[in-house]
């Protein structure tokens, strides 16, 4: 049951407003003690010319509902207070009986998302940054499908570039199959900065650069096999990544892929007459708009990303028909992508203001020793480490005999790096710190993971839980504040998506979580004497675990029932 949609509905029996104006203005009281919902009369008073503190009272006498306990008028405010045993039996009974799918809804039903993050380059390292716009896209398209909407995550392959060819021929020369094997990222170091080493001593070898750069163009087969095999290794690097944390691609979206379709693009854009040619470079001028011009093809015909993915964005219009297309990227590249709209807008496509940018804050870390490589040992797998030790160093501290220690750590510190990625709003830098005191805080996932254990364990009893307990005997302040949280997991979804922003659900767990803590510390269950109340009780642990679960699936952490 939609309680502010019953509200609202209450409300509009009595005046002539649009119901959806109504629910906009409805409000959460800041104390329970004024109620659950308020409505401020203030708009509506004006529009029906009455003031407002009568026509609350007005509304007060005249709204009928057993769907509240009372309504009270204090000045202008109108206040319902819900009718609490049918609004605790309700929704635990809606989330029992939903389960995995509580929290679902069918806004976006008919709708199409897609999801772009970027990769590295490759032949290039898997970075923490690249994880951050990986773990984000994933997370996002998590919230959009529990919200109905179909969707769809690519990742953007950047696989052709002019140093391609150079590569190309430092593997032809000084290249080791097996070392390529083994290393691709390594390999391909070693032989590019071979390259730069006998490029400064014979200027002929960047000339050899350019020529098989070229031959990779004109479909050489040699050449063409070597990127090839580049492209191979690198992207089962990128997988073994994508395994670990969980990340979604539903599309490859390889660069290379629209090498024919970009010189149509480029005419299209010329004969709209968007074009200017300054000494051989092809620009599109943006001064009007306070942006730098938006370079599409040097002087030597090598086409500049903007244009690439200009031809990208059309395409996945023309291919998914997509309602909204979301860019997930670092901060650093907003302004580039505001060009990017900005060239699609002149280009006449209405659709751009449905293409929107994500932009991730830049990545620090408060313990330096992560980033220097003393081994083979990526900055990843570093990282992971260093949170694992922390972790086992609680859980030493705490359940030394803990069975399946590696495993869980594991699971625990992948997701305490989610956390970090997820935690704060956009754009805010991501900070590092897995420091002990602050892994323990209850602000944490840990914290979160802990609160989740313990109540995993009341349900572990061999005490079987009833499907009809009495919910009536759910009537203390604690209850009912726990299952005002757990109903309220719908519209935290739906505040999620509206505005982009993953962190959302992890203050809402984590708040869930407090309140379950408050709950169960203050309140007998397993040791009671009433076993109608101990049954009722029992429900409402198993369904904000399953709120706990469900919430931390969205954001890609799974729990853990045993710590």
């Amino acid at each position: 049951m939609n309680y502010k949609s019953k509200v609202a509905a209450a409300i509009k029996s009595q005046v002539d407003i649009e119901l959806e104006t109504i629910e906009k203005l409805i409000e959460i009281p800041p104390s329970s003690e004024m109620g659950d919902y308020t409505f401020p009369c203030f708009e509506v008073a004006k529009t029906v010319r009455k003031d407002p503190n009568i026509m609350a009272k007005d509304l007060q006498e005249n709204i009928k509902s057993d769907v509240f306990e009372k309504i009270e008028n204090i000045g202008p405010y109108l206040n319902f207070f819900i009718n609490r045993e049918l609004f605790i039996k309700n929704t635990l009974e809606e989330i029992i009986f939903k389960g995995d799918n509580y929290g679902k809804s069918d806004i976006g039903a008919g709708k199409t998302i897609c999801i772009e993050y970027l990769s590295p380059n490759i032949c290039k390292e898997f970075e923490v940054e690249n994880l951050c716009h990986a773990i984000l896209a994933t997370c996002l398209s998590r919230l959009f499908e529990k919200e109905g909407y179909n969707v769809k995550v690519i990742n953007h392959i950047r696989d052709w570039e002019q140093q391609f060819g150079k590569l190309i021929y430092a593997y032809k020369r000084w290249g080791d199959e097996e070392a390529l094997e083994k290393n691709v990222v390594g390999e391909v170091s070693r032989i590019y900065n071979k390259f730069k080493e006998e490029a400064e001593k014979d200027i002929l070898i960047n000339i050899q650069g350019k020529k098989h750069f070229k031959a990779l163009e004109e479909g050489n087969i040699k050449a063409i096999n070597i990127w090839n095999r580049f492209k191979y290794l690198s992207l089962k690097e990128f997988k073994e990544v994508h395994n670990v944390f969980n990340i979604r691609t539903d599309l490859n979206l390889e660069e290379s892929f629209y090498n024919n379709k970009i010189k149509f693009e480029i005419n299209k854009l010329e004969e709209k007459n968007l074009v200017d040619d300054i000494d051989g470079v092809k620009v599109i001028k943006l001064d009007k708009y306070n942006m730098p011009p938006a370079i599409i093809l040097r002087s030597d015909d090598i086409e500049i990303d903007i244009i690439r993915d200009l031809t990208v964005a059309i395409y996945r219009k023309e291919e998914d028909d997509f309602y909204k297309s979301i860019y997930v990227g670092g901060i650093n590249k907003s302004s580039y992508f505001k060009q990017l709209f900005k060239v699609l807008e002149l280009s006449g496509y209405e659709w751009k203001n449905d293409c929107l940018y994500v932009g991730v804050g830049l990545v620090k870390f408060t313990d330096g020793s992560v980033l220097i490589r003393k081994d083979k040992s990526s900055i990843l797998e570093k990282l992971i480490q260093q949170v694992s030790s922390v972790i086992l160093e609680v859980i030493n501290e705490k359940n030394p005999k803990l069975q399946n220690k590696k495993e869980i750590i594991k699971k625990l510190a992948i997701g305490e790096v989610i956390f970090t990625i997820l935690n704060n709003s956009r754009e805010k830098n991501i900070v590092f710190d897995f420091n002990k005191n602050l892994l323990i805080e209850s602000e944490r996932i840990f914290y979160v993971q802990k609160i989740y254990s313990g109540a995993k364990l009341i349900l572990s009893s061999n005490i079987e839980i009833s499907k009809n307990p009495d919910f009536n005997k759910l009537n203390s302040q604690d209850e009912f504040e726990l299952v005002k949280r757990l109903k309220n997991f719908n519209s935290i979804i739906h505040i999620a998506v509206e505005t982009i922003d993953p962190s959302i659900i992890i203050k809402y767990v984590i708040e869930v979580a407090k309140a379950l803590n408050k709950f169960y510390s203050s309140n007998l269950i397993l040791s009671l004497e009433d076993k109608e109340i101990m049954k009722a009780r029992l429900v409402l642990v198993e369904a904000t675990c399953k709120v706990i679960k469900n919430a931390l699936d969205l954001i890609g952490i799974e729990v853990v029932e045993n710590i």
